[in-house]
């Protein structure tokens, strides 16, 4: 493993470290003093690295989850991982609290990017089937949400306080959309498949601030995407690193240490955005 610091050049936000992970990274999370990351495609369980010195500590053994994972989730209250399998149409759930004990259930056809809501139960996206299912932290199943049929394949979803949510997908539209709890579109933003600031390619991570903007890692235009609450206006955030952004993919903003975390499908690589206190940040 290889790391690297970029010296920060202004007072602006910056990106402080990079994790050279040597292969794509598909998913990335945080809690507390641990970063978790799943590889594609030699996946070998989830890896933790330390949040402070940025090595790699250990690895959990999680039986059977793939380099098809599209999303990780962990929860403070529950005291555990969530990972999504795409490959298996799994969840797995990792206990945090000492065992590691992991346990799974079945989501149906192609699970996507998964959150915890703020009930404190899992989200995820079923990409195939364009739907949204609710589960407890345990795999009971509290509710499914039929997605309108202009979400062809949902890739992320996160959930704001007022309990509505915000989908990245893609087909014949790629944007976000923000969605009520029956599954309605309220706003949405994006088009066909493109590369101006009102098109995307392939949006797939997502992250919200204490504003309600949302930033959405816009994989093939190989840049991160701001847009306001309203969903009518965005701006690129640009990033200073080595070769630019290759294939941004899974987002994490931990808020309470104003980081965020961008995982590279192509450049195989962890971005670590330290000072980040909101996304209203011209330049980092």
């Amino acid at each position: 493993m290889l790391m690297r610091i970029v010296e920060m050049t202004s007072s602006a936000p910056s990106v402080t470290h990079v994790i050279d992970v040597g292969e794509p990274v598909s998913a990335v999370t945080s809690l507390g003093d641990d970063v978790f990351v799943v590889r594609w495609p030699s996946c070998q369980g989830v890896e933790v690295y330390d949040a402070g010195t940025f090595t790699l500590q250990h690895r959990l053994q999680v039986l059977g989850l793939s380099g098809g994972s599209r999303g990780l989730a962990a929860c403070a209250s529950n005291k555990c991982l969530y990972a999504s399998d795409s490959s298996a149409n799994l969840i797995h759930r990792v206990d945090l609290s000492g065992s590691y004990a992991v346990t799974r259930w079945s989501v149906g056809s192609g699970p996507g990017g998964l959150t915890v809501g703020i009930d404190k139960n899992v989200l995820v996206v079923i990409r195939l089937k364009c739907k949204l299912q609710q589960f407890t932290t345990h795999g009971s199943r509290l509710r499914i949400i039929q997605l309108q049929p202009d979400i062809q394949f949902p890739s992320q979803v996160i959930q704001l306080s007022s309990g509505q949510f915000v989908i990245s997908h893609e087909g014949s539209v790629h944007g976000v959309c923000l969605v009520d709890d029956k599954g309605a579109v309220v706003r949405s933003y994006g088009g066909a498949r493109g590369s101006g600031l009102t098109k995307m390619n392939e949006p797939v991570g997502l992250a919200v601030d204490k504003h309600g903007n949302i930033l959405v890692a816009d994989q093939l235009n190989n840049r991160l995407l701001v847009l306001d609450p309203t969903l009518t206006s965005s701006r690129e955030m640009s990033v200073s690193v080595d070769g630019g952004l290759e294939e941004p993919y899974s987002l994490w903003y931990d808020k309470s240490r104003g980081r965020l975390y961008v995982s590279e499908q192509d450049g195989n690589r962890v971005i670590i955005i330290d000072h980040l206190k909101d996304f209203t940040a011209t330049q980092v």
